[in-house]
């Protein structure tokens, strides 16, 4: 995908988040992040938004925590919340194509601008997806080829890093396949962190399967994983230990 579909795409998943969070009102909880109501997944979303869109606007080129979200509620919240999106949105659309900043994950992307503009875009598909749950009623749906992206950084960008907790003691291999987008990656787990590789590179000793919108959600732990075969431990071992 190109950098101007992802920004399309954090666009409208993040009106449509607002949308789901307004209707389903700050109390609703959420039952994708059992620990949160909606106004939480807006204090966050919304506070992620505003750090991503500062290391953009500034050429930031070293980390920083992310900021403690601010004590809003109601119609304050929902407001905060899409002043930040619009924000983050702009910040991108302006951002020069040979920007430097800071990242965070080694999935390869063309450019920092890429990165953000990638890893926003798929933070707020998931939170969206969140505020939907809350909602109640129908989720908007996952376009395959934006979801098995979203599968490729969940696997070799942020269970690339050193904080990844899917590990084993000895090695072991899994397989995740898309199976409408002709995508496959070979995860070998061992006491670092994940390595995964796209393609079929030898026996596997679990495969999780599925269509790629299922499959995104189910390794993002919001929907079980639609297809397991081989050895069940290694599935289980993905849902306790993958959180982010």
């Amino acid at each position: 995908m190109e950098t101007a579909e992802f920004l399309e795409t954090l666009d409208r998943e993040g009106r449509s988040l607002a949308a789901a969070a307004e209707a389903a009102g700050p109390d609703a909880k959420v039952p994708t992040c059992p620990d949160w109501q909606v106004r939480d997944l807006l204090r966050h979303t919304g506070t992620v938004h505003r750090w991503a869109a500062g290391f953009v606007a500034e050429a930031h080129p070293d980390p920083r925590p992310i900021p403690d979200p601010p004590d809003l509620d109601g119609t304050e919240l929902i407001a905060w919340y899409r002043d930040g999106h619009r924000r983050l949105v702009e910040t991108l659309a302006d951002a020069p194509a040979d920007l430097t900043c800071w990242t965070f994950h080694p999935a390869p992307v063309p450019s920092p601008l890429a990165f953000w503009t990638r890893r926003q875009a798929h933070e707020t598909t998931v939170h969206r997806y969140d505020a939907e749950s809350a909602r109640g009623g129908p989720v908007s749906p996952v376009a395959t080829g934006f979801a098995a992206d979203g599968i490729d950084e969940l696997l070799r960008g942020f269970h690339a890093r050193a904080r990844s907790r899917v590990r084993t003691e000895t090695p072991r291999v899994l397989r995740v396949r898309a199976v409408d987008a002709q995508a496959v990656w070979t995860v070998r787990l061992t006491a670092g962190p994940p390595v995964a590789e796209p393609g079929e590179s030898g026996p596997a000793e679990a495969e999780l399967a599925g269509p790629a919108d299922e499959l995104y959600l189910a390794l993002w732990n919001r929907v079980p994983v639609p297809q397991v075969t081989g050895d069940p431990e290694l599935a289980r071992l993905w849902r306790t230990n993958s959180g982010i």
